[in-house]
């Protein structure tokens, strides 16, 4: 599941630098998560790092729109980061 910035963001720029998918940006009045993108850090971490450095409880939620597995979030982190080591038959 991608995850999704609430209303509550007071746009204290910490979760932006911290996504290591660069998932996340401005979007008209917060920020917004880019689902193509997110991971849930899968890959790189065993938390979402968005999440922990985020000041207000809450406010970072998984988005129920964007259902995704374990292994559906892992085969697009490989895509992403590794997509030049895949092998194509």
């Amino acid at each position: 599941m991608a995850l999704l910035i609430t209303k509550k963001c007071i746009n204290c720029d910490m979760c932006e630098p911290e996504c290591p998918n660069e998932a996340i940006s401005m979007g008209d009045s917060i920020y917004e998560i880019n689902s193509d993108k997110c991971t849930e850090c899968v890959g790189h971490y065993e938390t979402p790092t968005c999440q922990k450095v985020c000041p207000i409880p809450n406010t970072i939620l998984q988005d129920p729109t964007h259902v995704e597995t374990e292994e559906q979030l892992w085969d697009k982190f490989v895509l992403m980061h590794h997509a030049d080591k895949l092998q194509t038959s």
